[in-house]
């Protein structure tokens, strides 16, 4: 396809789904982010700007994270635009060009996530704590989540919704149960829903139920000449277990807004639910099973193929390239432990009409750094993921205890958003919880990326226009190494600021009509 076609189709669905519901894609590179209120837990900040300027047009306001955590997410003196730019490094800002409507940022309520909230910490430290995280004022405003399908590697088991007796099958699935998730995940759930009747709640299994694979077990098996994958004579049963997972978070007030057929299904763990899928086997089991049956649902719930890394597009493109299994594939779903985020847009490219979301990407002990987490979660996950296409992007663990878990095999080392002191009950922000704050409280659901220039003298940008206010949100990485003056131009008018070496800021502002 020709850049002239692959622009056409994109100006197309972007005609067609904004006058049919708020507006969805175009395509093209640009970038800007967000700014709304303090969070009270932050305080206010102080110094970092260059004050007011002349001929005050459009207040401006700001907040700051530093790479010393001198300041996090905190309030930085007002401006407003002026007439005349101040510094020679410009950030341009055009918000007539607009790309994808983002459905939001977030990270993944885990069996362990969950329990830790409700059993480290009293009711009082629990609501506070979601409130803080799914609220939108005061809070961060967290507005996509991800739930597992029967366990994974963060539970405190290895189990299905449909287990049976060795031996035994359950091909009419009269043994399915959302039991599991009801003590735990179900009441976070249906709180963060309450604070955010905008969050929207994906799902994804790690294995389907022992009985439907050819090694009988949820892990990989002993045997090195087996690996562990799904029947195709169950691939029937396997798609109704989705369909009935989704029907029964339905009938509980929690409607699905995306599913996908497998977490990272080029790798088959030893020690936790996994499952390996094919390419071909995907293809078959969207096309013939899974796609069919979700068609049908009179609530409409989106398929995203691959849920595994950016090292591989070729596999991710799979069933987008089958003309049967392709009709029910609305995107990828892509994570962050290996390749390049740039795949996001060759994938893309190469399928305009089709969406695209980061669905899991953990911190961990591995890169203890502050400092450089900071920048690389920003730069990678909340800039140029959504520059690379991205309509939402989740991290993995919402919340952990101070041993990274619970947990059943698995990551040992890996960090939550935030860590719940076991004893205690008392939380600790986390970096990821910063960088996830600097887009979530300022770029609402509905939001619409709009044009902004690529990276300047080691500054970092994206921004975007929120659709219900008409407010631009501007998010700001300095990676240069020195802090840095710059300006900001908008519709004729700039504003200048300076920031220090490996700060991040988000600038927000409704332009005068």
């Amino acid at each position: 396809m020709t850049p002239a076609a692959i622009k056409m189709v994109r100006q197309l669905k972007e005609l067609h789904v904004f006058l049919a519901t708020r507006g969805h894609r175009m395509r093209t590179c640009g970038a800007v982010l967000v700014v709304s209120a303090v969070l009270a837990s932050c305080g206010g900040g102080g110094g970092g700007g260059t004050g007011p300027v002349a001929s005050a047009g459009p207040a401006v306001q700001m907040w700051v994270t530093t790479a010393d955590q001198s300041r996090l997410l905190a309030r930085d003196t007002d401006q407003a635009f002026g007439a005349t730019a101040i510094d020679a490094s410009n950030i341009d800002v055009d918000a007539t060009t607009r790309y994808q409507t983002m459905v939001g940022f977030g990270a993944a309520i885990t069996d362990s996530s969950a329990w830790v909230m409700q059993h480290d910490m009293s009711s009082a430290q629990r609501d506070a704590l979601l409130a803080d995280l799914f609220g939108v004022s005061p809070g961060i405003g967290l507005s996509f989540t991800r739930l597992t399908i029967g366990a994974s590697d963060f539970s405190l088991g290895q189990y299905t919704l449909d287990d049976v007796p060795a031996g035994q099958t359950d091909d009419s699935l009269a043994h399915f149960s959302i039991a599991p998730m009801r003590a735990n995940v179900l009441p976070v759930v249906k709180s963060a829903l309450s604070l955010n009747p905008r969050l929207q709640v994906m799902a994804t299994p790690w294995s389907a139920p022992a009985w439907m694979k050819n090694n009988g077990s949820l892990v990989k098996s002993a045997d090195p000449t087996i690996q562990g994958s799904l029947l195709p004579s169950a691939y029937s049963a396997f798609a109704q277990y989705l369909g009935k997972f989704a029907d029964a978070m339905q009938a509980e007030g929690v409607p699905l807004y995306a599913l996908t057929p497998q977490n990272e299904p080029n790798y088959e763990p030893a020690d936790y639910p996994g499952m390996l899928l094919s390419p071909a086997a995907r293809v078959a089991l969207i096309g013939k099973y899974l796609g069919p049956l979700l068609a049908q649902r009179a609530t409409p719930l989106k398929l995203l193929d691959w849920d595994h890394n950016w090292d591989d597009p070729a596999a991710a493109m799979a069933s987008l390239n089958d003309p049967v299994a392709q009709a029910f594939v609305a995107g990828v779903a892509w994570h962050c432990y290996a390749g390049d985020v740039s795949s996001q847009t060759a994938v893309d490219n190469a399928f305009p009409a089709t969406e695209t979301y980061v669905t899991e990407c953990s911190g961990g002990a591995w890169a203890p750094v502050w400092a450089d987490n900071l920048l690389w979660s920003v730069n990678t996950l909340v800039i140029n993921a959504t520059r690379d296409w991205a309509k939402g992007v989740l991290l993995w663990n919402l919340a952990l205890d101070e041993n990274s878990g619970p947990h059943t095999g698995g990551c040992t080392n890996c960090r939550g958003v935030v860590t719940i002191n076991s004893a205690t009950g008392d939380v600790t922000r986390n970096v990821e919880y910063y960088a996830l704050a600097h887009a979530s409280r300022f770029v609402r659901p509905g939001a619409q990326r709009i044009t902004s220039s690529t990276a300047v003298n080691g500054l970092q940008s994206v921004a975007f226009r929120n659709a219900d206010d008409g407010s631009l949100a501007l998010i700001v990485a300095n990676g240069a190494g020195r802090a840095m003056s710059f300006s900001v131009r908008q519709a004729g008018q700039t504003f200048s600021y300076s920031m220090p070496a490996g700060a991040v800021a988000t600038f927000v502002w409704t332009p005068a009509a």
